[in-house]
């Protein structure tokens, strides 16, 4: 099983993301939480399209 850049590009924004974020609660740095919880979002976005374009590649090849 093969993973593309988009999953793990994906994962580690994501990762990267909700560290920033819960640190931001913490500190009580709101700006930091907000950046935070953006780049999570866009890591799950990102790690859903590298999901979805191995899907296809996977069906692909089934065939």
């Amino acid at each position: 099983m093969s993973i593309n850049k988009d999953q793990v590009h994906g994962r580690i924004n994501e990762a990267e993301g909700k560290i920033k974020e819960v640190v931001g609660k913490v500190v009580g740095n709101k700006r930091l939480e907000v950046k935070g919880s953006l780049q999570k979002n866009a890591g799950a976005i990102q790690a859903t399209v590298g999901d979805a374009k191995h899907d296809v590649a996977k069906a692909i090849r089934k065939d």
